[in-house]
């Protein structure tokens, strides 16, 4: 069913409006606004990255169309949590605002800050902790410590006099945390005393039932596989996922063997995490790339980027052969991460090139290496028990994961009502804990395409979609201005055909019988004729070889 786009009324006095404008129906590109009072606080600001249905795209962004005539507007970016999918586009709106304040705990900082350089932006930052709270133009907000993949997470309540919300970002609810660091129940409950009028909350893992393993699990399970590798180990995984990385650095010095990080962003995340403390790393286990290639193979592990088959990260060039690493018998790769939702072909074609090459692939499927980062149905249960909530927005997902996280909220006694299944751009109003749906804007995708950021439309990628699966025809001729008649040509020629140019030796008078008809009734317009010769060919092509290629006519009057 189409979705029905209309604007919001004027924002009525003591109403709080949340508007996401990405992250949901989609696992990435997270960003909600929150207005009160003419004064805008934004909660992430993250990316999507592409899928095989939209060649050349490197990122997706939030479409800031909403927001951006309002930038002065806006008091602060929180951010939850350091992954791409919840900061990656921040440079992307601090380059329409640079000035934009960003909110967020001291690793989260650190990696925006990082990433921020890169762009030549230096930010203006307020670094955050569990338990603080700091009043942001008419916001009154507290922090709380969640549990998540990544160290230093934080969800968000977020109080104004229309009511109180919090936003969970990613969280889950891990007892046995890498870093002694718990989701603060503790605080949810007294949230809950407090009265919790909206309820954001991540519903990744909604349909899972029970509830997520412990990260501790993997540590002996990586332990084994490390000790049994005769050869080298090359473990994937995300660049910001330090808790794995933690863990494959402990069972590579349990092993005796040395770690060397493989990817910019992992060696660049990786120095930060080690810098402030977050990473802990054993004297003399860490070595530079360069110099790992001096060590027995059975003395090294390389940590790497490229778990979700990204064309150009290390993984995918290594099963391409495209690296100084060449994986072979002996090898064992391990892939330590989820697959996200849309990568699964490209992370299939990169275990089965590694097989092929000879390595050992250990991943998800085979062997406990990864636990999710998110709350499985179990979790989400209890915390909507202790909350108490007077309404929910899941966030977070595709629309299953969406739907899966409403009808939980409605099982522990939520009405459906006051359960929200919205979708980007979809206005919610609330006032003294009553919460509508109250507009819904037209949101897109702004695609990243090389340096050309918005550019790309899915007219484009429709375009690039046609060229790589049907083919090119360019049709050149040249007529007499005078009369119309075909003086030369029409020239032919065709890119990804298995046919030889030759086979478009019979179309060609037929395209001069159809540019002489029009010139006979008087058309003399160039533009006109090769739009002649477009649908001339198109036919024939579709009729003759059941393809439709992309045409490019070109009528020259002499």
């Amino acid at each position: 069913m189409a979705t029905t786009v209309y604007d919001p009324p004027a924002l009525d006095a003591g109403t709080l409006r949340v508007t996401p404008l990405g992250g949901l129906g989609e696992v990435g590109r997270n960003m909600t606004t929150f207005e009160y009072e003419g004064k805008i606080l934004i909660v992430d600001c993250g990316v999507l990255f592409p899928e095989e249905h939209q060649p050349g795209v490197d990122l997706i962004l939030p479409d800031f169309a909403p927001i951006r005539e309002r930038l002065d507007d806006i008091v602060g970016v929180v951010l939850t949590h350091g992954h791409e999918d919840h900061i990656g586009a921040v440079p992307y709106l601090l380059k329409l605002k640079p000035d934009i304040p960003l909110i967020g705990s001291q690793l989260t900082l650190a990696l925006i800050e990082a990433k921020l350089k890169e762009h030549r932006i230096k930010a203006y930052t307020l670094t955050v902790t569990e338990g603080q709270r700091e009043k942001v133009g008419p916001f009154d907000l507290e922090f709380i410590a969640v549990n998540h993949s990544i160290p230093d997470a934080l969800a968000v309540a977020i109080r104004t006099p229309a009511g109180l919300v919090l936003a969970t970002g990613d969280f889950k609810m891990d007892q046995l945390p890498l870093d002694g660091r718990l989701t603060d129940l503790r605080a949810f409950a007294r949230l809950g005393e407090e009265g919790v009028d909206l309820f954001l909350v991540d519903s990744t893992n909604a349909d899972v039932p029970g509830f997520t393993p412990t990260e501790r699990a993997i540590g002996p399970v990586l332990d084994q596989v490390i000790a049994k590798s005769p050869r080298r180990v090359i473990v994937a995984s995300f660049s910001s996922h330090v808790h794995r990385v933690q863990q494959v650095i402990d069972a590579a010095a349990a092993n005796g063997r040395r770690v060397a990080f493989l990817g910019r962003s992992m060696v660049r995340n990786m120095t930060i995490a080690e810098d402030l403390g977050y990473l802990k790393v054993p004297k003399g286990v860490l070595i530079d790339y360069k110099k790992a290639k001096d060590i027995p193979d059975d003395k090294i592990v390389y940590m790497s980027t490229g778990s979700q088959g990204e064309p150009m990260a290390v993984l995918s060039r290594m099963a391409n052969l495209d690296h100084a690493i060449e994986p072979g018998e002996g090898d064992t790769v391990i892939l330590a991460s989820s697959l996200i939702p849309g990568n699964e072909n490209a992370v299939y074609r990169v275990i089965d090139g590694l097989t092929k090459l000879g390595a050992t692939v250990v991943h998800k499927a085979n062997a406990k290496v990864h636990v999710s980062g998110h709350a499985a149905a179990g979790e989400l249960l209890y915390c909507y028990n202790i909350l108490k909530p007077k309404n929910v927005l899941p966030v977070h997902g595709e629309y299953r994961h969406l739907m899966a996280n409403a009808k939980l909220a409605q099982d522990t006694g939520i009405s459906a009502d006051r359960t929200f299944l919205a979708e980007n751009g979809t206005v919610i109003d609330l006032k003294a804990g009553e919460a509508h749906v109250a507009g819904q804007y037209d949101i897109g995708f702004v695609y990243v395409d090389g340096s050309t950021v918005g550019g790309v439309t899915d007219a484009d990628l429709k375009d690039r979609r046609i060229l790589a699966e049907e083919g090119f025809i360019s049709v050149i001729a040249v007529v007499d201005a005078a009369t119309g008649r075909v003086i030369s040509g029409p020239e032919i020629h065709a890119r990804g055909f298995a046919e030889d140019d030759t086979v478009f030796d019979d179309v060609k008078p037929k395209i001069a019988a159809a540019l002489a008809e029009a010139a006979a009734s008087g058309v003399r317009d160039s533009h006109a004729l090769s739009q002649v010769m477009r649908r001339t060919i198109g036919r024939w092509v579709n009729q003759r070889l059941r393809r439709r290629p992309m045409i490019v006519p070109l009528v020259i009057e002499a």
